[in-house]
This record gives structure tokens, C-alpha cells and sequence, in this order.
């Protein structure tokens, strides 16, 4: 019989040194795959041991900052921070929700994780814009009508706020129409619109009805402001009419467009 050809020769050895089996190439793959997943269940499990099971990555120090009126150590002691615990587990809702069940006065708050070891607290006060005399005591209202705070002696430049509503006829209408709570946030709208130089001298803001809002000054002139709309128009009035009758002892910007002045 003759022997192979050189042709069937170079075929056997071409065939013989192409590309490994299917089967070899599926054991390398399923190798890679196995230390792949081995690689990431050790690097799973190492975060989680240094986020919850270490000491590096715990709760040592509160921060506080933005108190005005509160100390830092009534922040610290109203939001019960677990010292020690691991920082990824601090649960920041729960501390902003005690901050603002234990120290009304506060109107935001911002908790945050410092890390390694820090919780940070910021916080915005309320600012009494007007003041509710009670026994011997005064409640702070801010901008919102929210009363938030009892203190025994009333802060400088803030205005009392006066519920004239007993008498009969149009004003004992207006309470029973609105309400005592809608009058204060009328009473509040026209404290946020005051101009500023005059806010510093106004001794009581005083209601009687729902459209008859009047201010007293610390020096003894009144102004009668009407209701709340037309808060803007109604300051820049009052700063021109105040500076137009400098010796006027009561002033009326109830309707901007016609405002009166008089006394001396």
C-alpha cells in the first residue's frame, strides 16, 4: 500500500495542533467563574465585617451646629444618638424625627454621617416673629403661626400679639367665621410685612377682626393696617407717610393708594 502524502501528512498535523477540545475550554471557564465568584463573596464579606463587625467604622463623636437659643448639649441629648453603634447602621430618619418631637423651637434639621467615627447635627432654629402673652409667660410664634416655645421673659423686638374678639357685633362674627387660629396667621402675615425699622418698634400687633389689624409702636403711635393682602404696598406706604408727617401720631395704610396720617 502506498504511504500518506505529503498533502494528508500537513492535514493530520494542522489538525492536530488547532484549538483545544470544547471540554478543555468549558473546565477553564468554569474555573475562572468559580474564583471570580470566590473573589467576591471574600470581598463581600470583608465589607461587611468592617462596616458592621470592626471597631474602625463606629459611632465616637455628635457634632452640633446652627443653635441659637438651644444648647449643643440639648441637640446632643434630644437626638439620642447610639454612641458606639456601627456608623452604617445609624438610622438618621429616627434622629431628625426625635429632634423635632423633643425641641419644637427647631424647624429643620440635618443629620448626617462624618465618617469615620462622626454624626453631624445642623440645625435652624424658629424665629418668634410674634409673641402670645399667657399668665405671667410668652408663647413664641414664627412665620408659619406655629407656636413653638413657652419662655418666662419676652425676646427683644418682638411684637405681642393681641386677641381683641370678645365684643359683639362684626368681631364676634369674624371669630366665628374664621376662627382664632386663621387670625393668627392673618396677625402673623402682617408681622412678616411690617418694614424692618418699624418691626423693631412695635409693641403689639392687635387684632379685632379679620380685616382690622392695627399696630402700636413702642412710643406710643398707632398704625392702622387694615387686613393682610397688600402687605408690600402697605410697608412702602408707611415708610413714605412716616417720613412725609415725621410728628403724626397715628397712620392709616389700610388702603395703600389713600393712606392718612394725623395727630402731632
Amino acid at each position: 500500500m502506498a504511504g500518506s502524502t505529503t498533502a494528508e501528512r500537513g492535514e493530520r498535523q494542522q489538525e492536530s495542533s488547532g484549538p483545544p477540545p470544547v471540554r478543555r475550554l468549558r473546565v477553564r471557564r468554569l474555573r475562572v467563574i468559580i474564583i471570580l465568584a470566590v473573589a467576591f463573596v471574600l470581598v463581600s464579606a470583608g465589607s461587611v465585617w468592617l462596616l458592621y463587625g470592626s471597631q474602625w467604622l463606629r459611632v465616637e463623636r455628635v457634632s452640633v451646629s446652627g443653635t441659637d437659643v438651644l444648647t449643643q448639649k440639648q441637640v446632643r441629648e434630644a437626638a439620642a444618638v447610639p454612641v458606639g453603634s456601627p456608623l452604617i447602621s445609624v438610622d438618621t430618619d429616627a434622629i431628625e424625627a426625635r429632634l423635632r418631637r423633643k425641641l419644637p423651637r427647631i424647624d429643620a434639621v440635618d443629620v448626617t454621617r462624618s465618617w469615620p467615627h462622626g454624626i453631624g447635627l445642623k440645625v435652624t432654629e424658629r424665629t418668634p416673629v410674634l409673641l402670645v402673652q399667657k399668665g405671667g409667660k410668652f408663647v413664641e410664634v414664627d412665620d408659619e403661626g406655629v407656636r413653638f416655645a413657652t419662655v418666662s421673659q419676652a425676646p427683644k423686638g418682638v411684637p405681642a400679639l393681641e386677641l381683641t374678639l370678645t365684643q359683639p357685633g362684626s368681631r364676634a362674627a369674624s371669630l366665628r367665621r374664621f376662627g382664632e387660629s386663621r387670625l393668627v396667621r392673618e396677625a402673623v402675615r402682617v408681622a412678616g410685612d411690617i418694614p424692618a425699622a418699624v418691626a423693631r418698634a412695635t409693641r403689639s400687633v392687635k387684632v379685632r377682626s379679620y380685616d382690622d389689624i392695627s399696630l402700636e409702636l413702642n412710643d406710643g403711635r398707632t398704625v392702622a393696617w387694615g387686613g393682610a393682602e397688600a402687605g408690600a404696598a402697605k410697608a412702602r406706604t408707611l415708610i413714605a407717610l412716616m417720613k412725609a408727617a415725621p410728628d403724626a401720631r397715628h397712620f392709616d395704610v389700610s388702603a395703600p393708594t389713600a393712606p392718612v396720617s394725623s395727630g402731632s
